[in-house]
C-alpha cells in the first residue's frame, strides 16, 4: 500500500526543515500583520475572517480547519501531500492566532501602512521559503494543481478557486481593500522571484513555478540544466 505522505528528501534534511519551520512562521507572522493593517486580506484570508466574525474562533483557527478540509479534497485528485503540506496546514493557523492574541492593531495610519507593505512582501519572502524547502506545497496551492493536472488551464483553476472563497469570505464579513488588491498584484511577481532564489532543488522550483504562473516565462537560473 502506497504511503500517503510524499517521501522526504534525503539531501539537506535540515535545512530543509530549518527554512521549512522558518517559511511558515514568517507566513504566519505576515498574514497576521495584514489583518492588523485592516486594509484587506488575501481571498482565502478573507474566508477565515469571515468564517470568524460569523462562527467565533479565531483567524488561525479557520484557517487550520479550512487547511485540513481542502486536503481532503486532495484525495480523489490523487495528490499526495508533503510533511511541509501538513506542516503549513496546522503551524500558519496557529501563529496566526498567537499573534493577533499578543498584539493590537494600531490607530496611526503610518503604522498600518508600514503593517500592509510589510505584511505582504514578508509574505512574499515565506512562501519562497516554505516551497524552496522542497517538503510538499501548502494545501491550497496542491488543490490548485490537482485540479489543473486534469486538463484545465492553472490560471482560470486559481482564478475561479480565489474569486470563490473571496465572495464567501466578504458574504461571512470578511474584509476586503486596497490591501486584498495590493496582495493580488504584487505576490505573483514576488514568488516569482523567490521561489526560485530560495529553493533547495531549482528543477522543482522551475515546475512548482510554471504550474502557479503560466504566464512568466521561467528565469535564466532555472532553464539550465542541472
Amino acid at each position: 500500500m502506497r504511503h500517503p505522505l510524499a517521501p522526504i528528501p534525503t539531501d539537506r534534511r535540515l535545512r530543509r526543515g530549518a527554512q521549512l519551520i522558518v517559511g511558515l512562521i514568517l507566513y504566519g507572522v505576515t498574514a497576521a500583520m495584514l489583518v492588523l493593517a485592516k486594509f484587506g486580506l488575501d481571498p482565502w484570508d478573507v474566508l477565515h475572517q469571515g468564517l470568524s466574525r460569523t462562527f467565533g474562533l479565531g483567524i488561525g483557527t479557520w484557517a487550520i480547519l479550512i487547511s485540513l478540509v481542502v486536503l481532503v479534497a486532495w484525495w480523489p485528485l490523487r495528490q499526495r501531500p508533503g510533511a511541509g503540506t501538513v506542516a503549513n496546514a496546522i503551524l500558519v493557523g496557529v501563529v496566526i492566532d498567537l499573534m493577533l492574541s499578543l498584539t493590537h492593531p494600531p490607530h496611526a495610519l503610518w503604522a498600518r501602512v508600514a503593517l500592509l507593505v510589510g505584511g505582504v512582501a514578508g509574505n512574499g519572502i515565506a512562501t519562497g521559503l516554505y516551497i524552496g524547502a522542497g517538503l510538499g506545497p501548502g494545501a491550497r496551492d496542491g488543490l490548485s494543481i490537482g485540479i489543473a493536472a486534469r486538463g484545465h488551464s492553472m490560471r482560470i483553476v486559481r482564478t475561479g478557486i480565489e474569486a470563490t472563497v473571496l465572495a464567501t469570505g466578504v458574504l461571512l464579513g470578511g474584509t476586503v481593500g486596497i490591501g486584498t488588491l495590493l496582495y493580488a498584484l504584487a505576490i505573483g511577481p514576488m514568488t516569482h522571484l523567490t521561489i526560485p532564489a530560495l529553493s533547495i532543488d531549482p528543477a522543482r522550483a522551475r515546475g512548482h513555478r510554471l504550474k502557479q504562473f503560466p504566464d512568466r516565462a521561467a528565469p535564466r537560473a532555472l532553464l539550465r540544466t542541472n
